[in-house]
């Protein structure tokens, strides 16, 4: 199950660099709010290929719910439930603020994987 991927793992990379780009760089209202968020679920999901042996849609689906999981710990306030508003480390983990929009970013990034998968790279798993 567990086994090494030298392309996803150069993806991650490479995602993990323009995420931490965006959030030192780009301070607009709508590149790095939904750009960033559709980019994660993509970083994300590169991590998770990177050392785990698992299908395109069983990682897609591990991915997404995952990311609505964190984003509903938004709509709860549980950086505030934990005592962590002070840590910039979990608000930039966890976040901060629910948004119906950030699902949506979430899912077309997804959406994204799969149609790379599926059509383009022609990955039958």
């Amino acid at each position: 199950m567990f086994q090494f991927n030298k392309n996803y793992f150069a993806f991650t990379i490479l995602l993990f660099v323009v995420e931490v780009l965006i959030a030192l760089y780009v301070h607009d209202s709508f590149f790095r709010p939904y750009f960033g968020d559709f980019l994660v679920v993509i970083f994300l999901y590169c991590l998770l290929k990177s050392f785990v042996k698992i299908s395109v849609w069983r990682a897609a689906i591990i991915v997404l719910l995952f990311s609505f999981f964190v984003e509903f710990t938004q709509y709860l306030n549980l950086i505030s439930l934990l005592g962590l508003q002070k840590s910039g480390l979990a608000k930039a983990v966890l976040g901060t603020s629910f948004s119906w929009e950030d699902l949506v970013c979430y899912t077309a990034g997804i959406l994204f994987v799969i149609i790379i998968e599926k059509s383009i790279l022609k990955n039958p798993s």
